[in-house]
């Protein structure tokens, strides 16, 4: 006889519906599996065989052929388990078909029968009602993930035999309901760091206050110990909580990096990334055969931060040129283009020069200018364009560090923050792909940024003084922008200006 069973293929992070037909016919025994299957999926002959025998149904010893349609589409993964074992019990007449082409299946079966979870459930669930999907029977473990989709009826099960009883029964099942209070996944194992603990530095603090307020990019300059990491590490938790649209952005990227099995539904707090120097462009981009999310698309909404930013080799820093610009990374091969989000707030830091002390009041530097000017030619012109604040920290004096009182706390910072983003918001409001300052196009400028005669001149002299760039001088614009919303001012205005062009500090080094 013969079955079909839906069940679904992740593309980037939007899904691709896919029939499993089985058809169990007289000939020698074995089982076929067509339509472009990975390892994982050929693997899954002799695991669905044994789960099968040893979940008490029966194994047809006859000559089975599964066929996953689309036949040009790659599959990959452990989640056709679930969907061939339905397709074999259905082809051999050991449960109902009926309810086979209303509901999508997915999941991983084990040898006893237990299901266990898989990855990117819910773009799949957000993407199955215009499969013409009617619910998703899958692990228990991903139900939660799946039920954050509105009208989507959604079955976890633990066992395969709770999937047959299912099919057979299905008045005796209530889908599972969304719990917003379910446990959710914290995406870094770093608690957000207090900015109370920050002494001085109130030129940086102020930095981070308004990257956080306009979602800009930020780079920290300065010796050793002079406290770029410790503040830098401190900007998420100034940042204001994820919308509902954001964290549902945030958790399908996750979700197709399989960061959410057997973790809760959503996201809830702003991704914080921060990879090592020796990562590869791949790692930062994303890529792979499959192509998965690499670290800049799971910053998207959050922080991607960049420690020794000059550590980094070169040709891996120019691969975040296009996505600052545009917020997403096309990743393309041979057979197949997929496009992730990468809406991420870059925050760097970096010493001056190779021993770490040019500048510094207290050590004196050894680098010649040759071995200075090797050091920050890994930092294209083009890159520091798009970051949006440099600043440069110094070290602490001495009765600083002893005797200067502790700063103001996050929870303060992070009140202002929200309030400019609010003013933001209210002033985006018909333009609902913008969520903050720096996502701003030239065209917005016009409108927003509107320039008085001092302000112009301001500008104008440090586009001459400076050798900014268009693209440099329309971000100078941004952050004037966002330093008037903390201001509660509407227009903007000369000393508005002046304050973002003083972050322009590397410019200024040049």
């Amino acid at each position: 006889m013969l079955a079909r069973v839906w069940s679904a293929s992740i593309v980037g992070i939007d899904a691709v519906k896919v029939g499993v037909e089985v058809d169990v016919s007289g000939g020698l025994p074995g089982i076929v599996v067509l339509g472009l299957p990975d390892s994982a999926i050929q693997e899954s002959r002799e695991r669905v065989k044994a789960t099968l025998k040893n979940a008490g149904f029966a194994f047809p010893m006859r000559k089975i052929v599964i066929n996953l349609t689309p036949a040009d589409l790659r599959k990959e993964g452990p989640c056709f388990d679930l969907p061939i074992s339905v397709g074999i019990l259905a082809a051999s007449e050991q449960v109902n078909p009926d309810l086979l082409g209303d509901y999508l299946f997915l999941g991983e079966v084990s040898l006893d029968g237990s299901l266990r979870a898989v990855a990117g459930v819910l773009p799949i669930a957000a993407n199955a009602q215009k499969m013409g999907i009617a619910g998703l029977v899958l692990p228990a473990d991903n139900a939660q993930e799946a039920a954050v989709v509105e009208g989507l009826a959604v079955y976890g099960c633990k066992h395969l035999s709770d999937v047959v009883d299912f099919l057979n029964n299905p008045g005796r099942y209530q889908p599972v309901q969304f719990a917003d209070n379910v446990e959710t996944l914290h995406i870094t194992s770093l608690q957000p760091a207090d900015l109370h603990d920050v002494k001085g530095q109130a030129h940086a603090r102020r930095a981070l206050e308004i990257a956080a307020a306009g979602g800009h990019n930020l780079i920290f300059v300065g010796p050793p110990g002079s406290g770029k990491t410790m503040l830098a590490r401190r900007l998420s938790g100034i940042l204001p909580p994820l919308s509902f649209a954001e964290s549902l952005e945030v958790t399908r990227i996750h979700s197709v990096a399989g960061l959410l099995k057997n973790r809760g539904s959503l996201v809830r707090d702003r991704p914080f990334r921060s990879p090592h120097h020796s990562a590869s462009g791949p790692s930062l981009v994303g890529g792979g055969t499959f192509p998965r999310p690499g670290e800049i698309s799971l910053s998207h909404n959050g922080i991607l931060f960049l420690d020794e930013l000059t550590e980094f080799k070169r040709d891996v820093l120019e691969f975040l040129r296009q996505p600052l610009e545009d917020g997403f990374v096309t990743i393309s091969r041979t057979k197949q283009s997929v496009m992730f989000p990468a809406q991420f707030t870059l925050v760097a830091s970096t010493n001056p020069c190779p021993c770490g002390y040019y500048g510094d009041t207290v050590q004196q530097c050894t680098c010649s200018p040759r071995q200075r000017e090797q050091y920050w030619s890994k930092l294209s012109g083009p890159l520091m364009d798009r970051i949006d604040l440099q600043v440069a920290v110094n070290r602490l004096k001495p009765e600083e560090i002893t005797q200067q009182p502790m700063g103001e706390a996050s929870k303060s910072v992070r009140q202002r923050v929200q309030e400019a983003r609010d003013r933001a918001t209210t002033r985006f409001q018909k333009e609902p792909n913008l969520r903050c300052n720096a996502q701003m196009q030239s065209s917005h400028l016009q409108t927003w940024c509107k320039l008085d005669d001092a302000s112009r001149n301001l500008l104008e002299a440090a586009i001459r003084k400076l050798g900014l760039s268009a693209r440099a001088s329309d971000r100078v614009l941004k952050v004037g922008r966002t330093i008037a919303d903390l201001a509660g001012e509407d227009q903007l205005q000369a000393n508005h200006v002046a304050e973002a062009i003083q972050y322009r500090t590397i410019d200024r080094m040049q």
